[in-house]
This record gives structure tokens, sequence and C-alpha cells, in this order.
């Protein structure tokens, strides 16, 4: 088993050297994925919703996955690749004070709005209502996260490492973007 374990490591390392975008973006599905199985589970849901998950791990593949590919390399070419104290604290700045809260606010308004099809208003309520502590928490969370990865990954293993920690956060986001009245389905 651990030589198969071994090769299909290999072969996602070469992967992610020859078609790093699509590697990223797979990934980065994938475990939205198994972060919304989860998120279903624990919300008592007994039937897993297929729908629900397809447009989950869509999110990853066509947004968080390539957005964090072009995040990293942006913020590599901002700083040059540095990776001394200082530099490190300014990106994990800029990347709280920039991407953090929108990706987040884009989560709440896609799940609102695609995976439960809600309408624009009740959408707008409860992102409203919401995202304050959403981010709050996110302020609370990510700033470790994100001086581990500028810290100590390279650069090509920081979406898959943010892609992994994301898909615990993606839990508690999925739990709490869920609204109300699907609650009680």
């Amino acid at each position: 088993m651990s030589d198969l374990i071994k090769a299909a490591w290999r072969n996602y390392l070469l992967q992610l050297q020859l078609h790093p975008l699509r590697t990223k973006a797979i990934t980065a599905g994938v475990l939205v994925g198994c972060s919304d199985v989860i998120a279903q589970k624990i919300s008592g849901i007994k039937r897993l919703q297929l729908r629900r998950l397809i447009l989950m791990m869509l999110y990853g593949f066509a947004y968080s996955g390539p957005f964090g590919h072009f995040l990293h390399k942006l913020m590599d070419i901002i700083f040059r690749g540095k990776k001394d104290n200082t530099t490190v604290a300014k990106k994990v700045v800029l990347e709280q004070l920039t991407s953090s809260p929108w990706n987040n606010m884009f989560f709440m308004m896609y799940y609102g709005l695609v995976v439960e099809g809600r309408g624009w208003g009740l959408v707008k309520n409860k992102v409203r209502k919401d995202y304050p502590s959403v981010q709050l928490t996110a302020w609370k969370f990510w700033p470790i996260v994100g001086w581990v990865n500028y810290q100590y990954m390279p650069l090509q293993f920081r979406v898959v490492f943010h892609s992994f920690v994301a898909s615990c956060w993606a839990i508690f986001l999925n739990l709490k973007a869920r609204s109300v009245a699907i609650k009680k389905a």
C-alpha cells in the first residue's frame, strides 16, 4: 500500500509541476467537496445532497483553486519571493485585508444565490447579519495559517496547503452560510 501512496504522490507532484493551475483547481474542488460532505453530515442531513456537493466542488474548482494560484503568484511577484519575518508579516496583513474579506463575502453570496437558490434580498440580509462574525472569526484563524504558508511552504505547495486548511474552514463557513429555512429541511 505504501508503494501505491508513494507512486500517487509522485504523480501528483509531477502534475503540480506540469499543470499547476489545473492541479490546484482539481485539488481545491475535491477538498471543498470533502468538506461539504462533512458539513452535510454534521448539520444532520440524512441523505447526501448531490446537487449541493457538485456546486460546492465547482466553487473549489472554478474559483478557490485558481484564485489561490494567482494570489500566491502575485504575492511572490510583489514581494520578490522574500521570506524574512517582516515580508511574511506584510504578506499576511495584505492577504487578510484584501482577499480574506472578499473570499468570505463571495462564498456567502455564492452559497446563498447558487447553492441554495435564494433571492438576492434574502442573501443580502443573510450576509449583512452573519458576515461580520464570519470575518472576525477568520481574522482570528487565517493569519496563523498565512504565516505558516508564507514562511514554510514552497510556492508550488501554498495553494495545496491553503486548500487543505480551507477545507476545514469551509465546514465552518458552509454551516454558517446555510439559511435557517434550509436547516429545517
